[in-house]
């Protein structure tokens, strides 16, 4: 079966329910949007036929497959029994050989890999070429034997090392991280592991889980989430070449340090329960290994009885945490004494890194640049509290280490300046050239990261009148706004680091200072204001228009028909095709993942604000590659005049509900006029109550 790899969960999860399911709750079930499981259930076809399947669907009630239990069972079993990864993902496949080397150290031919990951034999080997960098830097050579295959060699040691580095640099990728798809028992247990279960056997993976699952004790149970999948990464890949009778040296000096340690009798006890499962016997070094990874990995929570931990106590934790603060700033050090949340958290911290230090263990720490760049105050002073340290414990702190230390006094800090100063919520203006597009873009991910501390709104760029900017504390622009008496921040449309920190600070100024005062106009002009959005949305739901075109249609003929539905007149249909094309131009306006084309502009070829839907006649896919399969163009128009501001904003609401509420995209789909003004209309009058509410 030709089906993609999300296609495949979504039969899996629908083979499994004896009734409908909403489409809502099977895109929750896979973890993502309703529009991505809509687009991918059309491109089912005949694909159940030999199965004497049926693909059903129905509004309100969802969506179901049809036919005897014998066709749904040799279905299932024939999409188990495929992988789910994408073979076309350069990056992915090179991961997965990475991890298969890991697993098995054994010789091994080109074939053997290329029949696992389904490409040639040349398409290996350059994957091969690519990987060797990385496993040189763990002492993992690759040799290449004519005949025989490639053969990978280095100490046991060097490889716990690779595997370790492994996981954490891929511990939060889809690969690792999406639901996992082949077996439920797993994430009922709590285990998210994505496509890995292929590579390491489901089976293995899934006893492994059980074993560390019978463990009663707090230093698993508490065990964050991606230290507990490390775990169990781990000992997998350990399981599966113990299983293959690989040698694993038996001699490694830093472990015998390990034997009288606490930590090494739940080792112990976790070997015991994997020797009982699997029925094989375990070398002693796997228990150090074991016991390592435990006292490396990171808890929820840390908890304190008077007993030694990795041999501190907890007095002599709290004695080194004071001086790593007044190092750290000795001005305000009794202030952040008194942040417990900040105490609890370093003292959980603590307790691994001493491991790390202590083994020379390497960390990866992804966001290391982002925080030197972006906050390098805080981190040379936490250079300063991580001197404490490296002299307390004996052994340098890398950069790793000390990027993580700035993370808990940053948030310290932050706490402390809060606690300080009374703030308020700021306003923003986010502008780009019409008011619809890239700032909505912006909007939506500024929202997420301030959520209440900050008010925004979405401008074009002639909508600014000294009214809006007597209003708005500070603008967010994404193209120059020249002679413009307002403070004004010039931004990359997809909003760097960089930017984010300069919005950062721009709203930390903000909240400190008292609001602009308003004028003694203020009432007349939001009387105005009213009444031209109301008028303004009349005039869209009166001139709603809907129009059905072939599939074979090109972009250019479509902008062509579109134009003739617009206006009677050929100078000003010219001057609106002209418009659409150009915007393209700037930017396509087809949004394939969600399933549909949202053409807008600002044109002088319309006199009023304009929303139209244009659909195909039989309600398929147009068939011009441009279009990138989608059956549905959605057009707005706003005209040049003096209420663009106000168009700009109720078209620009519009585009936001279009995205947000799929069953107000879905009646748009179906093509029926009044059933979409009645749709229109609802949520217009939302905007209209909720713009009154606001004045």
């Amino acid at each position: 079966m030709e089906l993609t790899p999300r296609l495949k969960q979504i039969l899996l999860i629908m083979l499994q329910e004896e009734q409908s399911l909403p489409v809502k709750e099977l895109a929750a079930r896979i973890g993502v949007s309703k529009r991505t499981v809509q687009r991918e259930l059309e491109y089912i076809g005949n694909s159940l036929k030999p199965y004497g399947l049926t693909f059903e669907t129905k509004t309100g009630k969802g969506v179901w497959l049809s036919g005897d239990g014998e066709g749904k069972k040799r279905l299932s079993e024939e999409l188990q029994g495929t992988d789910s990864y994408d073979v076309s993902n350069r990056e992915e496949r090179r991961k997965r050989l990475i991890l298969e080397i890991l697993k098995d150290k054994g010789q091994k031919k080109l074939f053997y890999y290329s029949s696992q990951f389904k490409v040639s034999e040349a398409t290996v080997s350059t994957d091969l070429e690519a990987v060797e960098g990385w496993l040189r830097n763990y002492q993992l050579i690759v040799t290449r034997k004519p005949g025989s295959g490639i053969e990978v060699s280095g100490t046991e040691k060097n490889y716990r090392r690779a595997i370790r580095a492994f996981i954490e640099e891929n511990i939060d990728t889809r690969m690792l991280r999406e639901s996992y798809e082949v077996n439920d028992d797993l994430t009922g247990m709590g285990l998210d592991l994505g496509g890995m279960g292929r590579i390491l056997k489901d089976d293995v993976l899934k006893r492994v889980v059980s074993c560390l699952g019978s463990v009663d004790d707090n230093r698993v149970l508490t065990l964050t989430e991606n230290s507990y999948v490390g775990l169990v990464l781990h000992v997998s890949i350990a399981m599966s070449r113990i299983l293959k009778n690989e040698i694993i040296e038996q001699r490694d000096d830093w472990s015998m340090d390990l034997t009288e340690d606490d930590d090494y009798r739940l080792a112990e006890e976790i070997v015991r329960k994997l020797e009982e499962e699997f029925a094989v016997a375990i070398p002693r070094i796997e228990t150090a290994y074991v016991c390592l990874h435990i006292k490396g990995a990171k808890h929820q929570s840390i908890e304190w009885n008077g007993q030694k931990t990795i041999e501190v106590e907890r007095r002599e934790l709290l004695n080194l945490i004071n001086e790593m603060i007044n190092a750290y700033d000795k001005e305000h050090a009794f202030a952040i004494k008194q942040d417990n949340e900040f105490i609890q958290g370093l003292l959980a911290h603590l307790q691994p890194t001493f491991i790390r230090l202590a083994y020379d263990m390497k960390i990866s720490n992804p966001v290391l640049e982002e925080i030197k760049k972006s906050y390098p105050d805080i981190f040379e002073r936490s250079r300063m509290a991580a001197a404490v340290l490296e002299k307390w414990i004996g052994k340098p702190i890398p950069e790793t280490e000390i990027g993580f230390l700035t993370i808990h006094f940053g948030a310290a800090q932050v706490r402390m300046e809060g606690r300080k100063e009374k703030l308020r919520q700021v306003s923003v203006g986010i502008v780009c050239a019409s008011g619809i597009g890239i700032s909505r873009l912006m909007l939506s991910k500024l929202e997420k990261v301030f959520q209440e501390s900050i008010q925004m709104e979405a401008y074009g760029q002639n909508d600014i009148t000294p009214y809006v900017a007597s209003k708005v504390d500070f603008f967010i622009s994404s193209i120059n706004l020249r002679n413009l008496e307002a403070d004004v921040l010039l931004v990359n449309p997809l909003l760097s680091n960089e930017d984010m920190e300069k919005i950062r600070q721009k709203v930390f100024y903000y909240e400190r200072i008292a609001r602009k005062e308003q004028g003694d106009t203020k009432f007349t002009i939001e009387l105005e204001q009213v009444n031209v959005l109301a008028m303004q949305i009349k005039t869209i739901l009166q001139y709603l228009e809907v129009f059905k075109v072939s599939n074979d249609i090109t972009f250019t003929e479509l902008v062509a028909a579109i134009s003739g539905k617009m206006s009677p007149y050929r100078d000003r249909q010219a001057m609106i095709q002209d418009d659409i094309e150009e915007r393209e131009r700037l930017g396509s306006q087809i949004f394939a993942e969600f399933g549909f084309a949202l053409l807008h502009t600002r044109s002088k070829g319309v006199v009023r604000p304009s929303f139209s839907v244009c659909v195909t006649r039989d309600g398929k896919a147009f068939r011009n590659p441009y279009f990138k399969g989608i059956s549905l163009v959605i057009v707005m128009l706003l005209p040049v005049d003096e209420n663009v501001r106000v168009n700009s904003e109720i078209l620009g609401y519009v585009s936001s509900v279009l995205i947000e509420d799929y069953d107000f995209l879905m009646t748009i789909t179906g093509g029926e006029k009044e059933e979409i003004r009645e749709a229109l209309s609802r949520h217009l009058r939302k905007f209209f109550n909720g713009y009154i509410n606001k004045i």
